[in-house]
């Protein structure tokens, strides 16, 4: 006796206001072949991914192999395989890798899973394309790949959302065939389609228009339906010739309820009024020219009636109409293929089907972690079948680090200097030599007309004009104060805050020199240094830690380290979901039993290790090519280096949780990296924002790796210094891998 494995009773689906599925009630048996028939957008989809699991039910309930989707999700994906719609497998991956991915993803042993790919490779045939990238296949073997995958962990029953669209007329049958021996042994084949000849080979079938389903059963029962040919009616087919041009006088004779062109041939629904005699007369055609024959009508012509019926209610404000059910009895034999008749083999006894339930030797623990494994080495594949992602993951970082290192300079020196010098004797030309000595200024022309002297500033062709008087030497020698007019660009803040320093500061020592040279000469009563020379009462003598150069690189470098690292896995793993996404995969991975945090720290984990790997090359680029030593312990650094790591990958799967698109996905990423880069305190000191700012930018990982990085690198800092910046990171590294998986959910929302 069969047992059903799919039942559901009034399964509605709605998105806001549309209804997409109402009130769908089956029951489907072991081992049967139903075929689902309705135009795009009728609802056939989404009644797959409700009973896949993968999308909740609004209204009724549902069951397969007795799991509730509702509650029993991940279960009935143990057991279950799907077909997409769309090509859903990884194009750059082989034959042998999508197969490999697949089996790991339900659990198979490494022994068992070689087993079934050399099983599944015999079925489907692509033993000779076991090496080739699923891209380079032709649409019908990347059918029946899409279907080997499907049946790697062997399931008890198979949904397939139009399998054969876009192949050709050859590849359909095959793949046909292969459904026919499936059914054979025992799967259930739950099958959407557009083509009547395939709905003809399904054991029954339903008919769904306008979200509701019309009708469900055997194909000849359907077509006994009373409305398909309504008493007083009979089918003709009509042999004449040109055929197309007589179409439109046949719809227009009286008692011609129907004409339609098929292939050379029209069919015909006519009244019993109508004699076949005046049909051709009306035609005006030779009667010897036309033939005439009687003929049962075709699943086209039951839909097509079905469909007009629909609309007839639906534009008079009625429901479509209840699902009619026609039984058929048990039995049934699938319709012929290349020439012989096939009956599906016995169904397995329960005893059976344990036995051969225990035999696929799955590793599945029910765990959120499974499918780790597998998305893991999957991710792998990918990278190295993309040799950009290396390229923007391990010199691209490089290339920025030499290019900011080198670009970023605090140290402002050779300012552009123009002097226009009035007075041209030695105590004039001693004070544009005291400039040019501090280095700051860089003495580009001497002017001598008031007008190029105007030019030089207004033109920006100088950042700062040095007017010396014409009597400057006489003031200096008679000890009187005289005034050197500086003038200073303040277009460029930085500029020109360090211009007026260096000025201030080179007129006070010139002045102090003076005041000690006369004070010598007239020796009045001063302070003296050790030998004997007059020198200022109180010397200060400051002294500069870690970086006594004030080398900007020093400085800068280590802090590019922490932003470039994420700067480059951010933008890498912001892609990762939304890439699935819209390549159709994802939707294929909601199918399967793989968990969610498998996935999600699947991804993680090889970026984890290349990551790691580009830090090693850019801590190289810094001690070696910058000079930059490293001052504390390198195991501590790549420990606490590898802890930001996992934080900032994890981020960017936080944002391919948000976004949609990679678009959106990239927008979101730049709103991210911004504050990254002017709160962290990379460029400026976290101590001089307001209050509110201050607090937030402990929210930023980066903030607490740029401390670790300075800390460690430049003041060689231990693990004790480094305590608060390594809390505040692992706590930012829990809450967004949390919140990751947290709103990553195995359900489609449309």
């Amino acid at each position: 006796m069969k047992r059903p494995v799919i039942h559901s009773q009034h399964l509605t689906r709605r998105f806001g206001h549309l209804t997409a599925v109402e009130d769908v009630s089956l029951t489907i048996d072991r081992a049967e072949i139903f075929g689902l028939l309705g135009p795009n957008g009728s609802g056939k989809s989404t009644i797959i991914r409700m009973l896949c699991g993968v999308l909740f039910p609004t209204e009724g309930d549902a069951s397969v192999l007795g799991f509730d989707v509702r509650t029993q999700a991940e279960q009935i994906k143990r057991r279950i395989g799907y077909m997409s719609q769309k090509f859903s497998l990884y194009p750059d991956l082989s034959v042998r890798e999508n197969l490999e991915f697949y089996g790991r993803i339900y659990g198979l042993t490494p022994g068992r899973l070689e087993q079934r790919i050399a099983d599944v490779l015999a079925m489907i045939s692509l033993e000779d394309h076991l090496e080739k990238q699923a891209a380079h296949l032709s649409g019908g073997w990347q059918q029946r790949l899409a279907l080997g995958c499907a049946l790697i962990h062997e399931p008890e029953v198979l949904f397939l959302d139009e399998p054969t669209a876009g192949i050709d007329p050859v590849a359909r049958r095959q793949l046909w065939d292969l459904l026919f021996e499936l059914s054979g042994r025992g799967v259930t084949l739950f099958v959407t389609t557009h083509y009547m000849d395939e709905a003809e080979r399904c054991s029954s079938v339903g008919y769904i228009y306008l979200a509701r389903l019309l009708v469900l059963g055997d194909t000849d029962d359907l077509k006994t339906l009373p409305e398909v040919s309504p008493a007083g009616t009979r089918r003709l087919e009509l042999i004449l010739p040109a055929p197309a041009e007589r179409l439109l006088r046949l719809r227009s004779m009286d008692g011609v309820l129907d004409a339609t062109l098929f292939g050379d041939t029209i069919h015909l629904l006519v009244s019993d009024s109508i004699p076949e005699k005046t049909l051709i007369e009306q035609l005006e055609v030779a009667p010897e020219a036309v033939e005439i024959r009687p003929i049962a009508p075709t699943l086209e012509d039951v839909f097509v009636t079905l469909t007009d019926a629909a609309d007839t209610r639906h534009q008079a404000g009625e429901p479509a109409g209840p699902t009619r059910r026609l039984e058929h009895g048990p039995g049934a034999i699938l319709p012929q293929t290349s020439g012989k008749s096939e009956s599906r083999s016995e169904l397995p006894s329960s005893s059976r089907l344990k036995e051969l339930q225990t035999r696929k030797s799955t590793t599945l623990s029910g765990k959120a972690t499974d499918g780790f494994t597998a998305i893991c080495l999957k991710e792998f594949s990918h990278i190295r079948r993309q040799p950009v992602t290396l390229f923007f993951l391990l010199i691209v970082p490089v290339i920025q680090t030499l290019i900011f290192g080198y670009a970023i300079e605090t140290q402002i020196e050779h300012i552009p200097t123009v002097v226009f010098n009035l007075d041209g004797r030695r105590y004039s030309q001693d004070l544009v030599d005291s400039f040019m000595n501090t280095r700051i200024f860089e003495i580009i022309r001497q002017v001598h007309d008031e007008e190029s002297f105007r030019r030089a500033m207004t033109s920006g062709e100088s950042k700062v004009g040095i007017k010396i008087p014409p009597d400057y030497s006489i003031h200096i020698v008679r000890g009187e104060q005289v005034a050197v007019q500086v003038l200073i660009d303040g277009s460029d803040s930085q500029v020109a805050t360090t211009a007026l320093n260096a000025a201030n500061l080179l007129g006070a020592n010139l002045s102090a020199r003076i005041v000690y040279a006369s004070a010598d000469a007239s020796r009045i009563g001063t302070s003296h240094d050790p030998t004997g020379q007059p020198a200022a009462p109180i010397q200060m003598r400051p002294r500069l830690l870690y970086n006594p150069n004030l080398e900007s690189s020093h400085f800068f470098v280590p802090g590019l380290v922490g932003i470039i690292l994420q700067l480059v896995t951010l933008f890498l793993t912001s892609f990762a979901i939304v890439r699935e996404r819209e390549m159709g995969t994802l939707e294929q991975l909601f199918v399967t039993p793989v968990g969610r945090a498998g996935l999600m720290l699947g991804k993680i984990t090889p970026y984890s290790f290349l990551g790691f790997l580009e830090m090693l090359i850019v801590l190289c680029v810094m001690v070696y090519i910058f000079k930059v030593p490293i001052n504390g312990s390198i195991p501590l650094l790549l420990a606490l280096s590898l802890l930001f790591l996992v934080c900032s990958l994890g981020l960017g799967l936080l944002v391919s949780t948000f976004a949609k698109t990679q678009v959106a996905s990239l927008m979101f990423a730049f709103m991210i990296m911004l504050p990254s880069v002017l709160l962290s305190g990379f460029v400026f000191p976290r101590s001089e924002m307001p209050q509110i700012i201050y607090w937030i930018t402990f929210a930023i990982p980066v903030t607490y790796f740029l401390e670790i990085l300075r800390g460690i690198v430049l003041r060689g800092s231990d693990f004790l210094d480094m305590i608060p910046a390594f809390v505040g990171l692992v706590i930012c590294c829990i809450v967004i891998l949390t919140l990751s998986i947290a709103r990553f959910r195995k359900q489609l929302e449309n």
